[in-house]
């Protein structure tokens, strides 16, 4: 008896988990409709969401202590993710990924009237931009500067430099490009060519 109750058990649906990502997906997808729609991120109030979601505000307030967080993930959602990992075989493939993950961001922005509004109407408002700063910018540029100290540790890069102004000068050539100069390409290979120009003259002398 009881090993037929197990069995019964064991087959019945995990119901929590799904019915929470559900809700959160519709959240999401709620507030990315009303950006598509063009609504400035100003006017999308916590209660336009739930009504465009389907949802109660007790909902998304469960999952988000206000629209600065929720808007950050909803942009997570709509840009490109971040490398899963990093190849580890040199610093300098570690840093060809992490730019050309930038790269392929600054094609998406591009491409994406949605994502360049928002990105341009999220440095209007500090609440937003610093939720997105903290949560999104920190910790790539932390990625960034890691991956070079490492290599000041492995000897691929001279041990006198500072490593945030030079994770600034890598990380820079590649903004300058996919931000500062919305005309200039982005091409394939861009990434490789940046950092090998720069460690050219940032590697340790023989």
């Amino acid at each position: 008896m009881s090993l037929a109750g197990s069995g019964t058990d064991a087959e019945q649906p995990v119901r929590g988990r799904p019915r929470s990502e559900a809700v959160e997906r519709a959240i999401i997808e709620g507030t990315m409709k009303l950006l598509e729609d063009g609504v400035p991120l100003a006017e999308i109030s916590i209660e336009r969401i739930a009504r465009t979601a389907g949802v109660g505000k007790a909902a998304i307030y469960r999952r988000w202590s206000g629209k600065e967080e929720l808007f950050v993930d909803v942009l997570r959602a709509a840009e490109l993710q971040d490398p899963e990992q990093l190849p580890g075989t040199s610093m300098r493939d570690d840093l060809v990924v992490l730019l050309e993950s930038l790269r392929q961001r600054g094609l998406a922005n591009r491409s994406s009237t949605i994502l360049h509004n928002v990105h341009t109407q999220m440095k209007s408002s500090p609440k937003i931009w610093a939720a997105y700063e903290n949560s999104v910018i920190v910790p790539r540029r932390r990625i960034g500067v890691e991956v070079l100290r490492r290599g000041q540790r492995n000897g691929e890069l001279r041990a006198d430099l500072d490593v945030e102004l030079v994770n600034d000068m890598v990380v820079g050539a590649m903004l300058v490009r996919a931000v500062l100069r919305p005309e200039a390409d982005l091409p394939e290979g861009l990434a490789e060519l940046i950092v090998d120009t720069l460690l050219a003259g940032l590697r340790p002398v023989d």
